[in-house]
């Protein structure tokens, strides 16, 4: 499978397009002026800690406190919760109580690293001594990453335990772990990973873990090293940031993200990338330089586009994610899916539409349903939905036709990034998934609530209008004796139909009341809006 990035640039923001086979499979936007904050490491104060949810809220800077939760905490050792404990009776100061991820001011070693859980050596605190509330307290400075973006109503999501990712590994300061990346199959290369980390580790002094990304795989010995000491400067770095701090500042950015274009250079490109296509020249300058130092294979791929017609329209991106903030998607059969984003879930709903097939009712269910687990796969990519998914295949008799629908939607999801899980098909066809959600999905980045039916995608029936004018004016008449003359102003399909089906029902209305009842148009009004004048 051939594959393309475009990044397209603009003074409002920067976009990455992820083309498999020349189609579009992936698309990351971020606004200039409101840069996305995943990745980042903050100096944040604890604002308030609930013993009732274990977790704390932290000013880290932004619009909404960010959330903590006590899963997101690396437990600590006795001696040091005992000796943050201790130094917190004996003084005021305002930084003695940052947790694990603050270091000693030593930066002459190159194993600076916060103190670290040994499962082999270390006795771990009590669970009554984990709890959040031993852990934390209001007014508190505590150094965290961030690992969700504000989602919505809801703000950033921390973790204590920092991760520094670069292009084939990730540094975990906080843990004594050595993982490799489940995408890396063959049992001898995960061992010779293993091993090689392990012996760069001892090399370096090295005190924290590592976990192998994807792009490690049968990456020479060199080119690792090369990675650990970058991220060990990088760490260092951030602890003499931190070090810096103005003690009387209640929050501080200590290390930000790459930017969108280098993050992709980092995170995206790998073996099957036959080019990188950017727009912009002082980008494509940067994506190259930063190409050259850490992602070299890729630098002859890396092209200037320089034409007059713009590059997402060259390759039909513009297009495509309109399509993508529709309700409904046409399958080349003539089937199609109907997905809906909800607050608490995302349902995507499979049906036959015209394809009428061949041979038998069941062969065609099956068809249209491997269909759609090929075009499922790539929507949730393409619109990123996170969360709890749900969904609803159309039934099937045959138990062969459901395990193969099931393996043919594990198959496709082996491209996504993110992380998945699927249940089994139920009885009813249904199939319940998560797929982990770090940003907001392409609907809530591009996207706002409609102004006329408040979200809800809906509005009521002119008709169901006019019945609640008529009783209005039934209930004004009742309370107010002295008007003459009823004036109701309404959006133009309401009066249309005051006007034409319901003009008996106005009649009788005016007979009843013995008062005229007339009406005027009103172009700004939406069609649930009206008003009785009272004359």
């Amino acid at each position: 499978m051939s594959e393309e990035l475009l990044i397209n640039i603009s003074p409002m923001e920067s976009r990455v397009a992820v083309l498999d086979n020349g189609i579009l499979g992936e698309i990351y936007i971020e606004r200039h002026h409101k840069l996305g904050l995943v990745g980042n490491i903050y100096l944040g104060t604890v604002v308030r800690v609930l013993p009732g949810m274990q977790a704390a809220f932290v000013d880290i800077g932004q619009s909404r406190t960010a959330f903590l939760h006590v899963n997101d905490m690396q437990r600590e050792p006795r001696s040091v919760a005992e000796n943050k404990n201790k130094a917190a009776d004996d003084s005021n100061k305002m930084d003695t109580n940052i947790d694990n991820t603050v270091v000693a001011n030593s930066t002459d070693n190159l194993a600076v690293t916060p103190p670290v859980i040994s499962t082999q050596s270390t006795e771990v605190m009590p669970v009554s001594k984990t709890l959040i509330q031993h852990r934390l307290h209001e007014s508190q400075r505590i150094l965290v990453q961030v690992t969700k973006d504000q989602l919505g109503s809801k703000g950033a999501r921390l973790t204590t335990n920092i991760s520094l990712p670069s292009r084939y590994l990730v540094y975990l300061p906080s843990s004594e772990h050595i993982g490799i990346s489940q995408r890396i199959d063959g049992e001898e290369e995960r061992t010779r990973l293993k091993t090689e980390l392990s012996s760069l580790m001892q090399t370096v002094n090295l005190k924290g873990g590592l976990i192998a990304r994807t792009a490690a795989e049968r990456v020479p010995v060199a080119k690792l090293e090369e990675d650990i000491y970058y991220l060990l400067q990088l760490w260092r770095t951030i602890c003499a940031r931190r070090q810096e701090i103005n003690h009387h500042q209640s929050s501080e950015l200590i290390y930000q993200e790459l930017s969108l274009p280098l993050r992709s250079i980092r995170d995206l490109v790998h073996a099957d990338t036959e080019k990188v296509i950017i727009d912009n020249t002082q980008v494509y300058e940067q994506v190259r330089s930063f190409a050259k130092e850490f992602v070299p294979f890729v630098y002859d791929r890396i092209v200037h586009y320089t034409a007059e017609q713009s590059l997402f329209d060259v390759h039909r991106v513009e297009d495509d994610l309109r399509d993508a903030l529709k309700r409904r998607v046409d399958l080349k059969s003539g089937g199609y899916l109907i997905i809906d984003q909800t607050e608490a879930m995302t349902t995507i709903d499979v049906n036959t539409g015209s394809f009428v097939g061949g041979r038998s009712l069941e062969d065609t269910v099956y068809k249209t349903n491997l269909e759609a687990t090929h075009a499922i796969a790539r929507q949730l990519r393409l619109r990123n939905l996170g969360g709890i998914i749900i969904l609803d295949f159309i039934d099937m008799l045959e138990q062969q036709h459901k395990d193969d629908v099931l393996d043919s939607l594990q198959s496709q999801l082996t491209q996504d990034y993110a992380k998945t899980k699927i249940t089994q098909v139920s009885e009813l066809g249904l199939v319940e998934m998560t797929r982990k959600r770090t940003r907001e999905s392409l609907g809530q980045q591009l996207c706002e609530p409609c102004s006329t039916c408040q979200g809800r995608g809906f509005v009521k029936t002119a008709e169901t209008v006019c019945f609640e004018i008529f009783r209005e004016i039934m209930r004004c008449a009742r309370t107010y004796n002295s008007p003459k003359k009823f004036t109701v102003v309404a959006h133009a399909a309401v009066i249309d139909l005051l006007l034409t089906s319901e003009s008996d029902t106005v009649a009788d209305l005016e007979y009843l009341l013995g008062r005229v009842i007339t009406f005027d148009v009103e172009n700004l009004y939406t069609q649930e809006q009206y008003d009785i004048v009272l004359d």
